[in-house]
């Protein structure tokens, strides 16, 4: 039986991410280098025709079989050394006497580097990407459907000027947009190595296998679709993947917000939007009434954990001279991250019961959001008061005004019956309140219309997002 378990906590195994990190999948792009190297070899003449003839397709679908646990065992037992007991296992496969030009003229990390970035690039394309494809769909949609739902904008975790549902949720859209485009730069910049033991192509130039250009390295490369790096030591420069691992991370992070987001409407004395609760779930083990933001915290908490696995990658750009051991052990962890970020990913696509992702399924109360937005819709205006009486003649500081004079009396009240009341006494400041626009004074008597360009920017937000998605599927 194959051992498929993903990298990190068993509990979260992302069926997607099986095919590029499930352990006993760990060396078919490994594989594919080594034979690719054997094809430019053929192809330079190295390797005799009939020799090369006895790779078949057969021996090919063998090798691709290869196993982590069985190359572990061989290198327990025999080598003690993980890529030439992969060396081994292959020479077992092909069983003539090409074996003798297996991993000709490479070091363990012309496979192991190239091979990486190959299944993070994979791993990006055939899941990561379809996936965050389909959440930006779904979140423009939303976006769309709740443009003009007003609620109260929050500062510090205070109520602060009207917006949008629609607009609070353009700004995370935006967000996985930003990182997508990021995702999509750095995993088009992963990079190969086909360069030796110090990275000079020593053993290609010295043998007679390639010029100084490197044109041995270009030929494996091009086969597996693969770019080389500009230059290497033994081992990759660790910035392409960094980089891309680093664009991962912060797409976990935009996840994260809309988490921190969802969880703090949810709150009960706020209670703007819900998750979704089917029959038969329970949100306390004792408290029969509760509806936990389960999978909203949920999202929060793998960019905690994505954030954090992180740091390994930053421990291993560091390495003594052409190459060090120190970081083996640690980038074997690096998947981890697009694990932790398909888990995301996979949340807010999750079906529930009904056929309905969670992302769709969320739903808004607009009932509470205009109450929200009503219990400080006296107040809010400040902003505008402050800045129309400024425009229409107040010489004074009008910002110090409301703040001093006006607020310590709008209990109960709203700003601009504290601002008219003030008027019956002081007659310059009536002349400046009657100099106020009628249409300004329209917006200050109705603070929830006070949205800005909210509905507009939302709209736009969503129609580049529905472009993304429509060009890239």
């Amino acid at each position: 039986m194959d051992n498929l378990f993903l990298p990190g906590n068993l509990r979260y195994q992302p069926k997607e991410m099986i095919p590029y990190f499930g352990y006993d999948n760990l060396y078919k792009t490994f594989v594919d280098v080594e034979m690719a190297t054997l094809e430019v070899l053929h192809d330079i003449k190295v390797i005799p025709d009939d020799e090369y003839a006895k790779i078949t397709v057969s021996i090919k679908k063998q090798l691709q079989q290869i196993k982590t646990t069985q190359v572990d065992k061989l290198e327990r037992a025999v080598t003690k050394h993980d890529i030439r007991a992969l060396v081994k296992s292959i020479q077992e496969v092909i069983r003539s006497e090409i074996n003798r030009w297996a991993h000709v003229p490479l070091t363990s990390y012309d496979v192991i580097d190239t091979g990486r970035s190959m299944t993070f690039f994979g791993a990006y394309e055939g899941a990561i990407k379809p996936a965050l494809l389909q959440v930006i769909s779904l979140l423009s949609s939303k976006v769309i459907d709740l443009a003009y739902t007003k609620q109260i904008g929050r500062t510090h975790g205070q109520h602060a000027l009207p917006i949008t549902v629609g607009f609070w949720l353009a700004t995370v859209l935006n967000r996985w947009m930003y990182n997508y485009y990021e995702m999509e730069r750095f995993v088009n910049s992963l990079v190969g190595k086909i360069s030796g033991a110090v990275g000079a192509y020593n053993a290609q130039i010295g043998l007679g296998l390639s010029d100084d250009t490197g044109d041995f390295e270009k030929k494996v490369l091009a086969k597996l679709a693969m770019k080389p790096a500009a230059i290497s030591t033994q081992i990759l420069p660790p910035e392409p993947l960094a980089y891309f691992l680093h664009s991962c991370v912060m797409m976990s992070a935009s996840l994260g917000q809309f988490g921190r987001d969802g969880r703090n409407l949810m709150r009960t004395e706020i209670a703007e939007i819900r998750e979704a609760f089917e029959d038969g779930q329970v949100g306390s083990s004792t408290m029969a009434h509760k509806r936990n933001p389960v999978n909203f915290e949920n999202l929060e908490g793998f960019y905690w954990k994505t954030k954090n696995e992180y740091g390994k990658v930053l421990d291993a750009l560091i390495s003594d001279h052409q190459r060090d051991l120190v970081g083996s052990c640690i980038a074997r962890d690096f998947p981890i991250i697009l694990i932790n970020l398909q888990h995301q990913l996979n949340t807010l696509l999750r079906k529930g019961k009904n056929g309905i992702a969670f992302l769709t399924a969320i739903t808004v109360d607009e009932e509470s959001c205009q109450r929200n937005l009503n219990q400080s819709a006296g107040l809010v205006i400040a902003e505008p008061l402050y800045i129309a009486l400024q425009m229409a003649g107040y010489t004074g500081d009008a910002h110090e005004l409301v703040n001093k004079q006006l607020m310590p009396v709008a209990k109960g009240k709203d700003l601009l019956s504290a601002l008219l009341e003030l008027t019956i006494t002081d007659h310059k400041l009536k002349e400046v309140v009657d100099n106020i626009p009628e249409k300004v004074m329209e917006l200050l008597q109705n603070p929830s219309s006070y949205t800005g360009a909210a509905s507009s920017k939302a709209l736009l937000i969503a129609e580049e997002a529905r472009k993304l998605v429509v060009h890239k599927l």
